[in-house]
């Protein structure tokens, strides 16, 4: 009996004595993350290579750590400044964005693979970001953000990074921004070229260089004008670097300034832009009480970088791939593709003639339009202009308009274009 009790109190010693020194383990954690600024030893380790520099050391780590970030869009842009804002150790990382991936994210979008097509884009960006480092927060937001909810969930976090692809979300985010006083840091690229600045930052916001919204049938997004991948990377990745500069408050912050790279020449160029504008009806001491606005209605497009869905030509002007499907059957017509020749070469319609809305307007293309034109005869019922989605289309019927004002044709186009075709008409012709 007396052993029996005596191993019940060895046994309860040992548990006191496990119970102490889990104790002084969590003390000595506390302690030795209380000397190192807030890092424990595992974050030592995965940052040291940059706690080295003498610009961020062991307290801009700890800063790092505390800091939020908001991306805004998580395509070719926001996936590498993701991954590495993520590498970094910023503490908490908000990314927005409405969509799922597709195949033709994957040359660009880094973050995803074929496995993920389907997926919002969101949450497979929170996947990867934590496989790849645990002790970072991600919040995603498989929303779109609007003029409802953009107040609302910036004010969360400390810097926003602007990583979208179309004019009305910039207007919004600057606007949001300097209301929220907020840095953005706006990124974009087209082709092999990219952009990037710093707004609200001891320097001009977005309104102050851009004060009116551009005519929305002149603006071009990787979608429709395509991009190499590598510029969004290199655009992406340096807006990381501007958002983790701003965090550590480190000097050479590219606000005021417009840094331009071009990547067929290699080359990064710097533009100074216009100083912060007095007058500036948002962001100037003498604004009055700003509002966030309808931006679709004050750009004109929407807020969508998928497919800007242009409306410029009247319900007369256009006719439906139905429609079009009767006319190519039976009616004598002409039919002209306004795609550049690389799309051309992927596919086209019977008969249809290849003219690059890009020199639609020249006198080359005005002659073989008009030749065209001349050959026809009074049962011809028109000339029809075709693109991938029916935007550019529009831009080409309103440049024919003016060129060719006596034209004896009726010109038009075909709503929604080589999209509408595959969806409506033959399911077998390629999308891209």
């Amino acid at each position: 009996m007396e052993e029996k009790n005596l191993l019940k109190e060895i046994k309860s010693l040992k548990n006191i004595l496990r119970e102490k020194e889990t104790q002084l383990a969590d003390i000595r954690r506390k302690k030795e993350i209380l000397q190192n600024n807030g890092l424990n030893n595992e974050e030592i380790s995965r940052y040291s290579r940059q706690i080295l520099l003498p610009e961020i050391g062991v307290k801009g780590q700890a800063l790092l750590k505390n800091a939020s970030i908001l991306i805004v869009g998580a395509g070719g842009l926001g996936c590498p400044a993701a991954l590495y804002l993520a590498s970094a150790g910023v503490g908490h990382i908000g990314i927005i964005d409405y969509d799922e991936i597709e195949i033709s994210n994957l040359h660009r979008q880094v973050l995803f693979s074929f496995s993920d097509v389907g997926l919002p884009k969101v949450e497979s960006v929170k996947t990867v970001l934590n496989r790849h480092n645990s002790n970072v927060k991600v919040t995603p937001y498989k929303i779109q953000i609007t003029s409802e909810n953009a107040l609302e969930i910036i004010e969360n976090y400390n810097v926003i990074l602007d990583a979208t692809d179309n004019v009305a979300t910039r207007y919004l985010l600057n606007d949001a921004c300097v209301i929220s006083k907020k840095p953005l840091i706006s990124g974009s690229a087209l082709k092999f070229e990219g952009q990037l600045t710093v707004y609200n930052y001891n320097g001009p916001c977005y309104r102050c260089i851009f004060p009116k919204p551009p005519p929305p049938e002149s603006v071009t997004n990787c979608s429709d004008g395509g991009i190499i991948g590598p510029v969004v990377g290199v655009i992406g990745v340096l807006q990381a670097q501007e958002a983790i500069k701003i965090i550590l408050n480190l000097p050479g912050v590219i606000s005021g300034r417009l840094l331009l790279y071009d990547g067929t020449e290699t080359t990064f160029r710097n533009v100074r832009l216009r100083q912060k504008n007095p007058n500036c009806n948002y962001c100037s001491e003498t604004a009055e009480k700003c509002e966030l606005i309808d931006y679709e209605e004050f750009c004109g497009a929407k807020a969508v970088d998928k497919n800007p869905n242009l409306k410029v030509l009247k319900k007369n002007e256009r006719i439906t791939v139905e429609e079009y499907r009767e006319i190519s059957s039976s009616k004598s017509h002409i039919l002209i593709d306004v795609r550049s020749a690389e799309e051309f070469e992927i596919c086209r319609l019977e008969k249809s003639i290849n003219i690059p809305i890009n020199v639609i307007d020249k006198e080359k293309s005005l002659n073989i339009i008009q030749n065209e034109i001349d050959k026809t005869d009074s049962n011809t019922l028109g000339v029809f202009i075709l693109c991938r989605r029916g935007n550019d289309s529009q831009k080409a019927v309103k440049i024919l308009q003016n060129k060719l004002p006596d034209c004896k044709l009726k010109i038009k186009d075909i709503i929604g274009g080589l999209h509408a075709w595959t969806t409506e008409i033959d399911q077998r012709f390629p999308i891209y």
